[in-house]
């Protein structure tokens, strides 16, 4: 079998310069973290030889049935979990609009600005914290790290409910968006490191559905909570009575994700020749495999992913994509209540959206798994929808009578967000390198961070109830998305060209492609400098 090479010294030089060639045999008496310089050039460290090495030699010893068999057991045991905790972070994040119907700011004395400068702070603290945090999850344990920075997110928003004033409610929100800032794209690392690329979208859309999934149970149980609070009035606030509910779901989580979340290498579920197996199995998406704690962080893949016009596409989308998402988890119930609703009804009648919301999800993961490209179709579709109904709710007169129509066109606003996780998980499939998707990812979430921001502050407290400048303003945002999205496909779709044409000047057999394309992963390999990466 051929085998990748590297040089480095041999250890018992002391001159760290001195070429020696090494195969995975040779590296037997080498520390972990020794660094040595693969053929390509790239540095790596002999954990990463003998990882890579080891899944690439065991790739066609396991049989599709065994493949298949890992895949089931990941599916039936990891993705359940990333659902739940998705969904708790959602609930979280957002829980503030439902607390702001039952006198969350009334009762902490908030005037002016300050309610929207608690979602300021809380994506400020987000962006400010991503790219530190993506460095975090790279050095170590990504499933314990999660599952920490979970834990004490979780103590924060139980916290909120004793709150009597705006200032401590600031820095709450604060240290809530430094933690959460880590979810999202330790997820779509995780995703990666367990699946095909072909599988990538469908299985990080199972997880981001939890968005409107999870909140079907978090919005009856608010409700409930409500209730029970209107009927002992004088009590236990209702608003506080959803922040212990919310908070105490969180760390329920975190405790169960401790002994559950992680990478192939990472969990305790997994026997080691699963985990074995778990690793060959991604090798053919030339991107390398899990290296749990031993990832070497690399410059020149810095520098390249800020040359890539794929970084830009993305930062682009999701800043789009999330000025819609600012605006309408901060004042969609203030909104929804202006067509004419009761704040009862408010929550009643956003279920419905969110079974819509997961009935498209399960609709485009099941279409882009078994149709190959239509991902980016998806992400233009779902830009149009709400391009239309948002503009319509805004040219609408603000009449009762129109209370319907309104909620039916709000109701097609909610496909916004697949261009968002779709784009996420586009990351993964698409991006090669893991300092270079590091990098990626925390610039797509900083893009994320300042897109809630301006949308929050998009709607005006001049413009309430009705804020129909700001709808049209995150209308036009969803077109400029659809325009990005076309141009970002055409990119790719002439990329992919121009490398299939040198494979074919090369003139090896598929055999050849795919093995240098494997080997090439290993050695961490970008997808620009890999030219068998499409």
């Amino acid at each position: 079998m051929s085998q990748i090479n590297y040089n480095d010294k041999s250890p018992t030089e002391t001159d760290e310069k001195a070429p020696h060639h090494l195969t995975v045999m040779d590296v037997s008496d080498y520390p972990d973290d020794k660094q040595v310089i693969a053929e390509n050039g790239n540095i790596v460290t002999v954990n990463e030889v003998r990882v890579a090495e080891e899944a690439i030699l065991a790739e066609s010893e396991f049989t599709e049935e065994e493949y298949n068999r890992v895949k089931r057991k990941t599916d039936l045991l990891l993705l359940p979990l990333m659902w739940w905790m998705y969904g708790i972070q959602q609930t979280d994040k957002t829980g503030l609009g439902t607390m702001n119907l039952y006198g969350v700011q009334q009762d902490t004395g908030m005037h002016g600005n300050q309610y929207s400068l608690l979602t300021v702070i809380f994506y400020a603290a987000y962006g400010l914290f991503e790219f530190p945090s993506n460095v975090v999850l790279q050095r170590f344990n990504m499933g314990k790290t999660l599952t920490i920075y979970m834990f004490c997110w979780g103590i924060i928003v139980l916290c909120q409910a004793f709150l009597h004033s705006w200032a401590p409610f600031m820095v709450l929100r604060f240290l809530q968006g430094a933690f959460e800032c880590t979810i999202s794209p330790g997820f779509n690392l995780i995703i990666a490191s367990w699946y095909l690329t072909r599988e990538h979208n469908a299985r990080a859309l199972v997880f981001q559905s939890a968005n409107a999934g999870w909140g079907i149970v978090v919005d009856l149980t608010m409700y409930g909570i409500a209730k029970a609070a209107e009927k002992h009035e004088g009590g236990f606030a209702a608003w506080r009575g959803i922040a212990v509910f919310l908070g105490g779901q969180t760390l329920l989580a975190a405790s169960v994700a401790w002994f559950m979340l992680g990478t192939p290498n990472e969990v305790r579920w997994l026997s080691k020749r699963e985990k074995l197996i778990a690793c060959a199995r991604v090798m053919s998406n030339n991107a390398g495999t899990d290296l749990t704690g031993r990832k070497t962080w690399k410059w020149d893949q810095v520098i390249e992913a800020f040359k890539d016009p794929v970084m830009y596409f993305q930062f682009v989308n999701a800043f789009m994509s999330c000025v819609c998402n600012g605006s309408l988890t901060t004042f969609g119930t203030v909104i929804n209540k202006s067509f004419g609703f009761t704040e009862s009804e408010v929550i009643l009648y956003t279920i419905p959206r969110s079974v819509v919301s997961v009935l498209w999800f399960v609709v485009v993961g099941y279409t882009t798994t078994k149709i190959k490209g239509t991902r980016m179709y998806f992400m233009m579709v779902s830009c149009l929808f709400p391009f239309v109904g948002l503009l319509v709710i805004a040219l609408l007169p603000s009449d009762v009578s129109y209370r319907w129509i309104k909620w039916g066109m709000y109701l097609m606003s909610v496909t916004f967000v697949i261009p968002m996780f779709s784009a996420w998980s586009l990351i993964s499939s698409n991006t090669a390198g893991r300092t270079k998707r590091s990098v990626i990812s925390s610039m797509c979430f900083i893009a994320y961070c300042t897109g809630n921001i301006a949308g929050s502050q998009v709607m005006k407290a001049k413009d309430a109830p009705h804020y129909i400048p700001g709808t049209i303003a995150i209308a036009a945002c969803m077109g400029v998305e659809f325009v990005t999205i076309v141009v970002w496909r055409l990119y790719l779709v002439w990329t992919n060209r121009r490398k299939q044409a040198k494979i074919e000047a090369m003139g090896l057999t598929q055999e050849e492609i795919e093995r240098k394309g494997q080997e090439l992963g290993a050695e961490d390999t970008t997808d620009m400098k890999n030219p068998f990466f499409m």
